[in-house]
């Protein structure tokens, strides 16, 4: 029988070798159809994220001679500078400080936002929307909303702290080097909580309940159970969370440099924006390249160690859990065990020590000795008090952006600038909206954004849909070295990008135009729409194509008739993604577009403000008119949204 399937008889009577057998063993018994559909991801990722890595390589190691106007290769000269130079030093230790503050403030709150949220609390649903909403505002309404609210002239910090006696004149947050860092960390803080407490309430739903329960029953306290029953659980949340925030937090861009442009003095200035101001502000194309391409051995470490945690089952089914990386990953739990085990010991014993404190008062109350402090009922409602305190504070952080930007918008400009009726209008008024529309471009911004946000969209989850199913159902070669490189090229930050990019678009005529927005973007949509999508596509039963094949269906069939129609709630989520993530994308079309034309809408509400010349109306009133679309196309959708960014990111 094994000999008979490598021959077939021909005409003749003799044995031949079939034509295509052979390769169909070697290449896969799916090939011809799987190459088909993965080849538009992969001439994407080649051309527009491989070789432009390749190529900033080649750049960073080339100086631009200004007498001349030559290039010249110069080794590694630009990064043995960068050890000397102040400014880069500067930088990453403002880049570092900003990444650990931020990601340390936002997984504290999250996680108590999480746990509340995870608990038996009216309106839960409501309120889990409500905290949902930083995270779909575009980042250029997020910065000008921020910007607003710390003006020391007409922003609304100031009096509310002056109010409340905390200070005694108005304060420069963002124009003070002392206290312009801690003002931006705020803001990423208010932007980035969403994504924690998103993730995290997605892994306290997966703890068993009956241990937390098991827990109780033998006298563990509230901060022993969350040690050592809900903090296990969540180890592999919180490996994922973090990792994942880390590389977006290090590489930040837009947000820090719509609020300060790195200053003042350099306060604020990240390895990024010192990486931009160097190739694109000063033609520096080596040395920029440089910074930007330093920090990539670390960028490759973490997303090497992401990508194997996420693929840990795969790695462990054939492997047996052993090798290097395994002894590291066992090493790490086991310091971070120890660090948890020293962090929590004092927070237990105060828990303790309030609890007995708690008893020891109520048996000084005449008919309370030999009585339980509470009954059952009044410590629910005790502690449902507790988190509503807790839980007002954070909302009311996550709230007011909102209204400032809504009450601004409502407002004459005589208003604004003499400051009468800071937190509400009177008389409210339309006249900002107005200005905006008939004496600026927003209109025209408004459709660019609309245009470039929709095809990239189409063109991502389109050629996403077909490298997903390849990757996910048909067996071909290579299929699992492109699912890593998906999640490789999904983890690449765009900062290690744009300098190269800039200098292939400007060379094949794109600079400046649709086509450099559109055929970019796709470089960091399509791969998480396709690591979303080939987590959904393993969900779904595999027999239903196998079923119609057997009925005659191709495999073509059965992926546009089947299996397409089932996975409409991930094409929806991605979709949904990818049209708000391009619609608020702010570093490529500030650096690829010039004409005034052709600008989106964040780089065009950015260039409104001129100078110190902020018109703090138009901007409300356009940043306003920013955030509806996304709003409610989130509104309409949370659900597939939610479930895209939790179930399938997670099984790809």
């Amino acid at each position: 029988m094994g000999y008979r399937a490598l021959f077939d008889f021909s005409a003749t009577g003799e044995w031949t070798r079939p034509r295509g057998r052979g390769l169909t063993r070697f290449l896969g018994q799916d090939w011809k159809l799987a190459y088909v559909f993965v080849l538009p991801m992969v001439l994407l990722m080649a051309g527009l994220v491989v070789w432009p890595f390749i190529n900033a390589l080649i750049i960073s190691t080339t100086a631009l001679n200004f007498l001349t106007g030559e290039t010249t290769n110069v080794g590694l000269r630009n990064y043995q500078r960068l050890l000397t130079s102040s400014d880069y030093l500067l930088a990453m230790r403002n880049t570092i400080s900003f990444t650990m503050w931020s990601m340390a403030i936002k997984l504290v709150t999250g996680m108590t936002i999480a746990l509340i949220l995870h608990s038996r609390m009216p309106l839960r649903n409501l309120l889990s929307a409500i905290m949902l909403l930083p995270w779909i505002v575009p980042e250029i309404v997020t910065a000008l909303a921020w910007k607003s609210i710390y003006d020391p002239l007409f922003g609304g910090l100031n009096p509310i702290l002056q109010g409340l006696g905390l200070i005694d004149q108005p304060l420069g947050w963002l124009s003070d080097p002392q206290m312009a860092m801690g003002s931006v960390i705020a803001v990423n803080v208010w932007k980035g909580i969403p994504f924690y407490t998103l993730l995290l309430l997605a892994g306290l739903k997966a703890i068993d309940r009956e241990q937390l329960e098991s827990a109780e029953v033998d006298g563990a306290s509230t901060v022993q159970r969350f040690r050592h029953v809900t903090l296990p659980g969540l180890r592999y949340t919180l490996i994922v969370v973090l990792l994942l925030s880390f590389i977006s937090t290090f590489n930040q861009f837009g947000l820090i440099f719509l609020m300060t442009g790195g200053g003042p003095g350099g306060a604020t200035r990240l390895y990024s924006i010192l990486a931009y101001e160097k190739a694109i502000g000063s033609l520096q194309y080596g040395p920029g390249t440089a910074i930007a391409l330093s920090v990539a051995p670390l960028m490759a470490l973490l997303i090497w160690l992401l990508a194997k945690i996420l693929r840990a089952d795969d790695r462990r089914s054939r492997s047996g859990g052993r090798g290097i990386g395994a002894s590291i990953t066992g090493a790490a739990s086991r310091a971070w065990s120890w660090m948890l085990d020293m962090i929590f010991l004092p927070i237990d014993l105060v828990f303790r020590g309030g609890e007995r404190l708690l008893v020891w008062v109520s048996g000084l109350i005449p008919g309370w000795r030999d009585k339980p402090a509470f009954n059952t009922s009044q410590r629910s409602r005790a502690q449902m008090f507790l988190r509503l305190l807790v839980l007002l504070p954070i909302m009311i952080f996550v709230l007011f952006p909102f209204y400032w930007v809504a009450v601004t918008s409502f407002k004459t400009t005589p208003q604004i600038s003499a400051r009468t009726s800071i937190f509400w209008p009177d008389p409210a008024t339309g006249e900002q909206f107005r200005s905006l529309v008939q004496d600026t471009p927003f209109l025209i911004w408004f459709g660019n954004s609309v245009l470039v946000a929709a095809v990239s969209t189409v063109i991502s989850v389109a050629f996403a849909a077909l490298a997903a199913y390849a990757l996910s159902r048909l067996r071909f070669l290579g299929a699992g070295l492109m699912t890593t490189a998906v999640l490789i090229v999904y983890l690449l930050p765009g900062t290690l990008l744009f300098i190269p990019l800039y200098q292939i678009l400007s060379e094949i005529g794109l600079i400046n135009t649709y086509g450099a927005l559109i055929s970019t973007y796709p470089t960091f949509l399509m791969p998480f729409a396709t690591w979303v999508l080939i987590g959904y596509f393993r969900t779904i039963p595999i027999e239903l194509e196998e079923a119609a094949m057997i009925d005659g269906a191709s495999r073509l069939y059965a992926f546009w008739k089947i299996t397409l129609p089932l996975a409409m709630p991930a094409l929806l989520s991605v979709s949904l993604f990818a049209f708000t993530t391009a619609w608020n994308e702010f570093l490529f079309a500030f650096v690829f577009i010039f004409s005034e034309s052709l600008r989106t809408l964040p780089i065009g509400l950015q260039s409104l403000v001129v100078g110190d010349i902020l018109p703090w109306g138009k901007l409300m009133a356009a940043s306003l008119l920013t955030a509806i679309p996304v709003a409610l196309l989130y509104a309409y959708a949370q659900r597939y949204l939610v479930e895209g960014l939790t179930v399938g990111a997670v099984k790809g």
